[in-house]
């Protein structure tokens, strides 16, 4: 192309692609040497969502430490408990639990898959969580109340 012929404010130096912002200002993923422990995480986001689906706290404290998609799932599953909860007559209440084991490994970088095995009153529950780094804090992508 000519320089006749290139559209006003074209310069021939510019670069050919165009400027991508997500790069730039969107979510930044953070390798394993950026970021915390990623134990106490898992043990802490384990409690909570517990104490979510027990009505004794609300889904929004969490929201900082989850993904969009997790929040969803997570709103979903609080429903329904709570309608279970008023059917049968039973209050929200917090759940005396406590942490028998957490183990956890690493995929690749940034990335963390990890079991929170917890006792509760009359069951052990387990909890599979993923965490991700996401602007230099850990994040979960995804998880599962077994």
């Amino acid at each position: 192309m000519s320089n006749a012929t290139k559209p006003l404010g074209a310069s021939s130096t510019a670069s050919a692609e165009p400027f991508d912002s997500e790069r730039f200002f969107g979510v930044q993923t953070s390798s394993n040497r950026e970021l915390p422990d990623p134990e106490p995480m898992l043990v802490n986001l384990a409690r909570c969502v517990l104490e979510v689906l027990a009505g004794a706290r609300e889904l929004d404290q969490m929201m900082r430490w989850v993904t969009q998609e997790v929040y969803t799932v997570l709103l979903r599953r609080a429903v329904l408990a709570q309608r279970a909860r008023q059917v049968k007559g039973v209050r929200p209440h917090r759940p005396q639990l406590a942490v028998l084991r957490t183990t956890w490994s690493s995929p690749r970088d940034g990335v963390v898959e990890g079991v929170v095995i917890v006792q509760m009153q009359a069951r052990v529950r387990a909890i599979a969580l993923r965490l991700e780094g996401l602007d230099h804090r850990w994040r979960a992508s995804a998880v599962s109340v077994l």
